[in-house]
């Protein structure tokens, strides 16, 4: 992974915490297919704004989505690049496949 050190766990639990609700889920599942609006995205999910609002604030801060404002309208998409660092994070536990036992720390 590219980004500072001191970063990493926050990015990482940010992601994976954005990643843990349903709707957001469904989000970034719409947001597959192309960008879209707010108000596309609440009829598509059947929510209002304001909790649409919520959720979408978290995959912001979380760095999996962008957002773009056009007008009145702010327009969303997936950010990839913090998709391949949450990637790489699980990748590398299947690069340390045999894990050593604990040393002895009473001895």
């Amino acid at each position: 992974m590219q980004t500072p050190s001191a970063t990493i766990p926050h990015l990482i639990a940010a992601g994976f915490h954005a990643l843990s609700d349903p709707l957001r889920i469904s989000v970034l599942e719409l947001l597959r297919q192309r960008e879209l609006c707010v108000c596309d995205l609440c009829d598509a999910l059947g929510v209002n704004q304001s909790k649409l609002s919520f959720h979408l604030k978290t995959l912001k801060e979380a760095g999996l989505v962008n957002s773009r404002q056009e007008g009145r309208w702010i327009y969303y998409s997936l950010n990839l690049s913090q998709f391949s660092v949450l990637e790489e994070y699980l990748a590398d536990f299947s690069h340390h496949s045999v894990i050593s036992s604990a040393r002895s720390c009473c001895d």
